[in-house]
């Protein structure tokens, strides 16, 4: 039977004198049609909450509740989520900062029905849940964060859409554009589906500043170049404190008022590095994705490296923007730059990842999971050979969520975790992206952290792929991103960066670091 709330609110409860008004009133199923995720509440006498007399005297309540081991979110603390979690740890009733029944809750330390501190099952404020969340998501990190705080799944959050026009092909050498031209219409947005809006909000280093004034930071770079000598320092002050939409403004106002070129003065007055990092901060962001992915291709050879980073990691919005955004500033169509560029099963799977049209829902369907998951096994460790095409045709179409319990339905049936089998049955470029795929479901802020470990590993520093992944990702998830890093490596990405790099350079990426 459903469970349902009595009207009263729960008397006797300190603070609570004849009932919270903010809690569904009698008759009202507590959750929509009264289930539990592991099926209904189970039976209780008045259709109320168990009459054993209470939770349990450490939550606050007298008495006892008995455990109901087998259904999720129901055990004793220590031993399973449940009722009765210890006072600090949040759950089922209200989260920290909102109203809610006896404030950390009677859930679960470490899951269980409801939520951590940011995001819930997605009810209004007021119960259970803040006004913004999703379900089971934890304060920082994604999608179904393992308790810990290691760094979640899926947390991904699109930045807003950016508009192009302008420049093309034959625009000025190191121009780009900062917003339509005349006549031109911008690049529209593709929605995303609720996916995005589900995940939890990732966190970035750089927010945008408050008071912010274009003007007056055009003339503290005016300044900050102006004569002889440059002020770097006011330069990385200035633009590692400033989100991109703001130095899009401040490129437009410096324009405005001294009718020169804010790109041109900073490429006149800064180089190596320093100069390559802080251009591509003025990049609109899917811009910026769509002008490395031409560079990746441009010329002779082909970084496979940086095309996987991109089109296997974006949301399937970022995807459609990036690829109308190669069409439209560089004339040609991405699809066949890559065909022309690639080939055999890798060359499928970047083409795959050009149709932006992989399954964005939260929704697990863990029949098709399982099948998919025997799929998998057949198609590599389970017959000699490989059935690349089974591979690809499920890593690009299903959804994060989708392939994250997929990874763990697969290590069960074959006792050997899933990037470990495409390891063994693939190699090359295609084993590079098929893995990157699976890595973003399953931590997508550890997969941007290998990648910047990897580029300051060793000898000498891949320094194109440290200033992506820190401008990328500055507005995204960079916080999660550090975390992961310190869990990965047992050292801080400051301390490496630190060792890596110097002078002005090292100066600004530890600024964007929020460092």
């Amino acid at each position: 039977m459903a469970y349902q709330y009595p009207s009263s609110g729960f008397p006797g409860y300190p603070g609570y004198p004849g009932g919270d008004p903010s809690y569904p009133p009698a008759g009202q199923q507590a959750f929509p049609g009264g289930q539990y995720p592991g099926g209904a509440f189970p039976p209780a006498a008045g259709g109320g909450y168990p009459a054993a007399g209470g939770f349990p005297a450490p939550g606050g309540f007298p008495g006892a509740v008995p455990s109901y081991p087998g259904a999720p979110g129901f055990g004793t603390p220590g031993q399973g989520p449940g009722y009765g979690a210890p006072p600090g740890a949040p759950g089922y009733g209200a989260p920290q900062g909102v109203p809610g029944y006896g404030g950390p809750g009677f859930g679960a330390p470490a899951g269980g029905y409801g939520a951590p501190a940011a995001g819930g099952y997605g009810a209004p404020a007021g119960y259970g849940a803040p006004a913004a969340g999703g379900y089971g998501a934890p304060a920082s990190g994604g999608f179904g964060a393992p308790p810990g705080g290691a760094p979640g799944y899926g947390g991904y959050q699109q930045p807003p859409a950016q508009s192009y026009g302008g420049g093309g092909p034959g625009q000025a050498p190191g121009g780009f554009p900062s917003g339509p031209a005349p006549g031109q219409q911008p690049v529209v947005s593709v929605q995303s589906q609720p996916f995005a809006a589900a995940m939890t909000a990732t966190q970035g280093t750089i927010k945008a500043a408050a008071n912010f004034d274009a003007l007056a930071d055009a003339e503290k770079l005016r300044k900050a170049m102006k004569g002889f000598g440059t002020d770097e320092q006011t330069i990385i002050d200035v633009i590692a404190h400033r989100s991109n939409d703001q130095r899009q403004k401040i490129k437009a106002a410096f324009k405005t008022a001294y009718g020169k070129d804010l790109i041109k003065d900073l490429k006149s007055e800064l180089s190596g590095n320093v100069e390559d990092l802080i251009i591509a901060l003025f990049m609109p962001p899917t811009y910026y994705d769509a002008y490395c992915v031409y560079h990746a291709i441009k010329g002779a050879g082909t970084k496979e490296g940086v095309l996987i980073e991109i089109l296997c990691s974006r949301t399937n919005a970022e995807v459609r923007n990036i690829v109308a955004c190669y069409k439209s500033e560089f004339g040609r169509d991405i699809e066949k730059d890559i065909r022309s560029d690639t080939s055999g099963h890798f060359e499928r799977l970047l083409v795959s990842m050009c149709q932006g049209n992989r399954d964005e829902s939260t929704n697990v369907n863990m029949q098709q999971v399982e099948q998919d998951a025997q799929r998998l096994y057949q198609a590599g460790e389970g017959k000699l050979g490989t059935d690349e095409s089974s591979f690809n045709l499920v890593l690009a179409s299903r959804s994060f969520p989708h392939l994250k319990a997929l990874a763990e339905a697969y290590a069960r049936i074959s006792k050997r975790d899933l990037i470990s089998a495409i390891g063994r049955e693939f190699s090359g470029h295609i084993e590079d992206g098929l893995k990157a795929i699976l890595q973003c479901a399953i931590n997508r802020p550890a997969y941007f952290a290998e990648r910047l470990y990897k580029s300051m590993k060793g000898a000498g520093t891949k320094d194109s792929t440290l200033i992506r992944v820190v401008v990328t990702r500055s507005e995204i998830d960079l916080v999660q991103i550090k975390q992961a890093f310190v869990q990965m490596y047992q050292k801080s990405l400051a301390s490496m960066i630190q060792s890596d790099t110097s002078g002005d350079y090292r100066k600004m990426l530890l600024a964007i670091a929020g460092q």
